[in-house]
């Protein structure tokens, strides 16, 4: 019996392929004479017709790395694409060093004379030091510690 009419209905009426469409070999009479979308309706609803689902795309390893990613795992050197002032801000970089830098000068400041504490900012704000342990080690070298403490 040729039913590729029916089959092709009951994709249209649900939306889907007429691979997924699969028959009642009990009820292919029926079936056969069924010419219409609303005969079609009614025998999917009976049971008669019946429509496979679509597989889709299974989201479980997605979620299953989203979770280890919150954990701050899966982030090695292998997963970076970017340089790193692409990946971090240069400017957020260089605001956060300065300020930590200041903050460093502001807590030694009654161990520093006046002048070396306005040169120290001064050479802050131009860049001079890469960091706290390179202005520490600037200090000792100098020796532009006061002797009061």
């Amino acid at each position: 019996m040729n039913l590729n009419l029916q089959k092709r209905l009951a994709a249209k009426v649900c939306g889907r392929s007429q691979k997924k469409v699969t028959i009642n070999i009990l009820r292919y009479d029926d079936v056969k004479e069924a010419i219409t979308k609303s005969d079609i309706r009614s025998l999917i609803s009976d049971g008669a017709i019946t429509i496979g689902h679509d597989k889709g795309i299974s989201r479980f390893r997605a979620k299953a790395r989203a979770v280890q990613r919150r954990k701050n795992k899966q982030k090695g050197e292998g997963r970076k694409k970017g340089k790193i002032g692409a990946r971090i801000d240069f400017k957020s970089n260089w605001v956060a060093r300065i300020r930590s830098q200041r903050e460093f000068v502001r807590s030694i400041k009654d161990r520093l004379d006046h002048d070396v504490f306005r040169s120290l900012l001064s050479k802050i704000k131009g860049g001079y030091f890469r960091s706290i342990r390179h202005m520490k080690l600037y200090l000792e070298e100098h020796k532009l510690f006061n002797a009061k403490k």
